[in-house]
Parts: structure tokens; C-alpha cells; sequence
């Protein structure tokens, strides 16, 4: 495979859906890679599902999902949007876990 022909695969793989929800005055957001989507990772005693009934969302480039997540009030994240939201200074390297070697956040303003 060509070194551009892999960074095309890549950035299709990486293809974040973002999901938002208003529940009351929360404003819920998920977002995970496509990839991800009806997967399930564990890890010891932690195990994640990647259902498509709460991350199931649109495709979306990765400015509207920072967008959304800037005013989000909760926010569960998966894969590659987080380091991302490190980067923009939305989530803290500190609170991210892998399960799997997949990134995983959440986030929740009171």
C-alpha cells in the first residue's frame, strides 16, 4: 500500500458520528469513531458496548463535534475525537482511559 493510499483509509476510518441530546437543561453529547460502532471492548473488570442506540449519530467533521462539545454538559466520548478535545483543551489527559487501546472520556460540567 502507497503512504497515500494508507492516510485515505485512515481518515475514513476516523469519520466521528456525534450524537446530541437535550434532556431538560442538559445538553448530552456522544461521539465515537464509525469504526467503533456495534463493537464491544473489555478490559479486566471494565467493558464498554458501542451501542448504536446511544452513539449512533451523524457523520460529522471533527469542528462541529469540538463545537458541541464546548456546550455540553455531559458528554461521553470514544476513539480518536479525544485527543482532539485534549487539544482543545475540552477534556484532560488525566480523566482519559483506554479499553483495548480504544480512548475513552467522559465529561460532565456542574
Amino acid at each position: 500500500m502507497k503512504p497515500a493510499e494508507h492516510v485515505l483509509l485512515s481518515e475514513r476510518f476516523d469519520v466521528p458520528l456525534l450524537r446530541t441530546v437535550q434532556q431538560g437543561t442538559e445538553n448530552v453529547v456522544m461521539i465515537c469513531d464509525k469504526e467503533l460502532l456495534g463493537k464491544k471492548f473489555k478490559e479486566g473488570e471494565l467493558t464498554i458496548e458501542v451501542k448504536e442506540s446511544f452513539y449512533g449519530g451523524h457523520d460529522a467533521s471533527v469542528e462541529k463535534c469540538i463545537a458541541a462539545l464546548q456546550s455540553a454538559t455531559i458528554a461521553n466520548l470514544l476513539g480518536s475525537i479525544i485527543k482532539k478535545a485534549v487539544s482543545a483543551g475540552i477534556i484532560d489527559q488525566n480523566n482519559v482511559i483506554k479499553i483495548q487501546k480504544v480512548l475513552h472520556a467522559q465529561l460532565i460540567r456542574l
